[in-house]
């Protein structure tokens, strides 16, 4: 007997839980820290799934998820190419979903709302939550992160771009890295037509971040439940 846990079941206990998903750049964790901030949400931000204990994940079960601790060093990872990288990433995605509700599951036990900045794809999203719990961001154009990835201060990106620094042809590398942002995969996500409520940023000029949170706050219905 292979275990398995149907859809309807883990959507009931998942029901305070609110996701954000979508493009590179479009907002996704500025907003899941403020709508915490603003209704007293309890903050899933990017890749919050580290928390994870990584003693519980295998190698053989998780090989994405346990990369890092069995490559070579960072140089290594950093020149994978584009096509690599997309697959590793496809990889990491699948089994980010497992540990991504796992963890909602046990964090959803407080009783307490939710929001997720989340790795858990739109089909997946469709079966364990609804409508009004889901928010997809996009940018316009979709790979504006290519542009702006490096110009943001997050301990990430500063520290991949300080592994770059650190590799035999640094230039290179980064010439490298910023191909994986360009890529098209055989198999993209098309963002804007999930079905889900879609929000797509155009603005890198000005502050629009309260008027994005006003927007998502009214389509979760957050001001109704307070």
């Amino acid at each position: 007997m292979k275990l398995e846990i149907s859809a309807n079941l883990v959507k009931h206990y998942l029901r305070n839980v609110y996701f954000i998903n979508g493009h590179s750049y479009a907002g996704k964790s500025t907003m899941v820290r403020l709508l915490s901030e603003r209704y007293d949400m309890i903050h899933c931000g990017e890749n919050y799934h580290g928390a994870f204990p990584r003693e519980v994940l295998s190698r053989w079960e998780q090989p994405g998820l346990c990369y890092f601790d069995t490559m070579s060093g960072w140089e290594e990872w950093l020149n994978m190419t584009a096509e690599e990288h997309w697959r590793w990433t496809q990889e990491v995605q699948r089994e980010c979903v497992e540990v991504e509700i796992l963890m909602l599951l046990q964090m959803a036990a407080s009783g307490k709302k939710i929001i997720v900045d989340t790795n858990i794809p739109p089909d997946v999203l469709r079966e364990i939550s609804d409508e009004r719990h889901v928010a997809i961001l996009c940018c316009d154009p979709p790979d504006a992160c290519s542009k702006y990835f490096f110009d943001r201060e997050d301990e990430d990106k500063q520290f991949m771009l300080a592994e770059i620094e650190k590799c035999k042809d640094p230039a290179a590398t980064r010439e490298n890295f910023q191909s994986w942002l360009t890529y098209r995969p055989p198999m993209e996500i098309d963002w804007e037509h999930t079905g889900f409520f879609t929000y797509t940023r155009s603005d890198f000029e000005h502050d629009t971040r309260e008027e994005v949170l006003h927007i998502l706050a009214e389509h979760f219905g957050l001001d109704e439940t307070k």
